[in-house]
């Protein structure tokens, strides 16, 4: 009688090593470095904040005028509401607190991304108005949870995971009684959305649709707008000059913004 168990034993030995490579396959691209980083932080918030001072809200989905909006983690405490947007970039970082966009430069390639302090200025902004606060009670931090080095100057609320937890226990002024914060987070919990993959799927068609109506403005526009550009040396604005004198003297060209301490410059036709 054949013996299955001598046939069969390689091949489970096999599919124990795939499924392990699959697995560190996984876990090493920025998808899955992305949620090992949201994990990290989220056992760094459970572990080093006072579960009856600080309650974390995570993955919360809102109705907005137009469509939904999803917000990463939200802290409610005493001492503020800590409106938190993670992100999961490798490489240089360049930007600065009021540019648009952000720069991405990782070998030697270069990718712009929407600041996300603008990004995170509507959740503070919804979640101001849902719980009709005055703004000085609601923060917002940025959590960089990827291999991303910042190389410029970033805003104290632009932080690294440890750095969160930094910012957080600077404010140490008392906003809300414990009633008010348990009645925060009662109203947050009420207006959030479903946590479900019809929830998800719906945000995301939300943000083609937003995506798609940009993308049509933008190829109405004449010009190309001078604020998409981005200095690859400080990661400010590039605006539109006219050089004064020399031989290029009435010719325009894209200076940096914070000329002159960064002088970088690039010919219009670039």
């Amino acid at each position: 009688m054949l013996d299955f168990s001598v046939i069969l034993a390689p091949l489970l030995q096999l599919w124990w090593i795939l499924l392990i490579v699959v697995i560190i396959a996984f876990f090493k691209s920025p998808t899955g470095k992305g949620i090992v980083g949201e994990g990290l932080l989220n056992i760094v918030i459970n572990i080093a904040l006072d579960k009856k001072k600080y309650q974390l809200l995570k993955n919360v989905t809102l109705r907005t005028d137009d469509g939904t909006t999803q917000i990463d983690h939200i802290i409610v405490s005493q001492y503020g509401i800590f409106v938190i947007e993670t992100k999961n970039y490798k490489g240089w970082i360049f930007g600065s607190e009021h540019s648009k966009t952000w720069t991405q430069s990782i070998y030697g390639k270069k990718n712009t991304f929407q600041n996300p302090l603008r990004q995170n200025y509507k959740h503070v902004k919804i979640l101001q108005k849902l719980l009709s606060l005055d703004a000085n009670k609601i923060f917002s931090v940025v959590v960089f949870v990827g291999e991303a080095t910042f190389k410029t100057d970033m805003p104290n609320n632009v932080v690294y995971p440890l750095g969160l937890l930094k910012f957080i226990k600077s404010h140490h002024k008392v906003l809300f009684t414990p009633r008010e914060m348990w009645r925060a987070v009662e109203e947050i919990e009420d207006a959030q959305l479903a946590k479900s993959f019809r929830t998800n799927r719906e945000h995301v068609e939300n943000l083609k649709s937003k995506r798609s109506n940009s993308s049509s403005r933008t190829k109405n526009t004449r010009f190309k707008s001078v604020d998409s550009l981005i200095c690859p040396r400080c990661g400010n604005d590039l605006i539109l000059r006219t050089a004064k004198r020399g031989k290029n003297a009435g010719n325009q060209f894209y200076g940096c913004k914070s000329y002159p301490r960064c002088k970088y410059t690039r010919n219009i036709e670039e």
